[in-house]
């Protein structure tokens, strides 16, 4: 009897055992099976993230006039246009004080954080494309760019939507070698500047910098400076935009010292407030001027050797010139052209220009409405083919030309009635 009992607690042990054995195989089934489904949902994630990446691209339109004075044709690429990153596969940088931040590939980066005496450096190779996307960075600098690209192909820099990024230089800029690194924006190759939120600068010098070609296609640029706002050694090319512009010298300056056949300006899109001291646009070789909405409150309103106006609504308050065609190119023959647009010119007392070409004058389109003592000056010939020109209050087809340092009851040179010149006395005026 004893050993039937014995026998019994034994296969009820072992009934026990393998129980326990298929529970743990069991619970051991259930986790391997949640860490698979885990790995599976991050993946899908992932997937999904860079997907609404994709999806979620806002391209901007750059809607440029062929046949201009300038070749517009390919001057923006899809990436220029494109206002948001593709975060996929992008890093993250953030800002602390007395750090400097070394982008040294190309890639797509993410700068958030507020730093003192920070800087972000671009160094990386001729042929790399580097994108900044500033998701509420702030930097304070005594005396360095906050954002210096020493050396790429072309850097994008972009404001993350509905972020607010601010970069502040309030002393002097000191040089990098030979470089007289003086913006709080400092780059020596291409740059653009897009997004879907808002930078503001502020500089005790030269707002942005670029010692290439600059692009702006989008997001809201607000800058405050004492020197030139935006300046630019090849270019200057505007698709879209919200830009405030506020400086002691320049708004849009571009010029080369070394080769005067580029330093060009070129706008089709976006609203620009412009209030600066000196020239509200200067383009050393051309402006052309094919869109967009423009405030210039300035002591000259656009500047250039070749200034051609397609479209836009443009108000100038000007104290000196308010268009002026100046010769500092040797690649243009000195001219203003206006083909099209809504344009409005409003002079400051004194000996002032309401449009100063010191070659041709050519308005074949468009709407002028020019108030001042002096409308017209210009050195060459004047042609009204069309469009409708208003004068002090009074619409008219005749394009006088203006003595320098005369009103309009003074000396007359040539004078233009309706594209046809008429003998007059005196030789014409111009100021360069």
């Amino acid at each position: 009897m004893l050993k039937k009992i014995s026998s019994m607690i034994l296969i009820a042990l072992l009934c026990a055992s393998m129980a326990a054995c298929n529970n743990a195989s069991t619970k051991s089934a259930t986790t391997a099976s949640s860490a698979v489904t885990s790995a599976a949902s991050q993946a899908e994630s992932k997937t999904e993230s860079k997907s609404n990446s994709s999806s979620a691209s806002v391209v901007t339109t750059a809607n440029t006039t062929s046949g201009g004075v300038l070749d517009t044709a390919d001057l923006f690429t899809e990436r220029d246009l494109t206002q948001t990153a593709d975060l996929s596969e992008a890093k993250t940088l953030t800002l602390s004080d007395g750090q400097t931040l070394t982008v040294s590939e190309a890639g797509v980066y993410v700068v958030s954080g507020t730093a003192s005496n920070a800087s972000i450096v671009v160094d990386a190779a001729d042929d790399a494309k580097v994108q900044l996307v500033l998701d509420n960075a702030n930097i304070t600098n005594n005396g360095t760019p906050c954002i210096y690209v020493r050396n790429a192909d072309k850097v994008f820099v972009t404001t993350a939507d509905g972020s607010a990024n601010t970069l502040t230089v309030t002393g002097t800029f000191s040089a990098d070698g030979d470089t007289n690194t003086d913006a709080a924006i400092f780059s020596k190759d291409d740059l653009v500047l897009n997004g879907k939120g808002t930078l503001t600068v502020k500089s005790s010098d030269n707002g942005i910098s670029c010692k290439d070609d600059l692009k702006i296609t989008g997001g809201t640029i607000n800058i405050d400076c004492t020197s030139d706002a935006i300046e630019a050694n090849d270019s200057i090319s505007i698709a879209d935009g919200s830009i405030t512009l506020s400086s002691q010298k320049d708004g849009l300056h571009s010029e080369n010292e070394d080769d005067d056949s580029v330093g060009s300006v070129y706008i089709c899109g976006g609203t620009l407030n412009i209030n600066v001291a000196s020239d509200g646009i200067q383009g050393t070789s051309a402006v052309q001027i094919d869109g967009g909405t423009l405030d210039i409150t300035a002591s000259e309103g656009i500047e250039g050797t070749y200034v051609q106006i397609n479209g836009g609504t443009i108000n100038i308050s000007a104290s000196d010139d308010g268009i002026n065609g100046s010769n500092k190119s040797s690649a243009y023959n000195t001219t203003i052209e206006i083909n099209g647009g809504d344009i409005t010119v409003i002079m400051g007392q004194g000996d002032t220009d309401g449009v100063d070409s010191n070659g041709d004058l050519i308005i074949n389109g468009g709407t002028i409405s020019v108030n001042a003592q002096s409308p017209f000056d210009y050195d060459g010939k004047a042609e009204k083919n069309g469009g409708t020109l208003i004068v002090n209050g009074t619409e008219t087809d005749a394009i006088t030309n203006q003595m320098m340092g005369g009103g309009m009851g003074g000396m007359r040179g040539g004078e233009m009635q309706g594209g046809t010149p008429m003998q007059g006395g005196g030789m014409p005026g111009g100021r360069f």
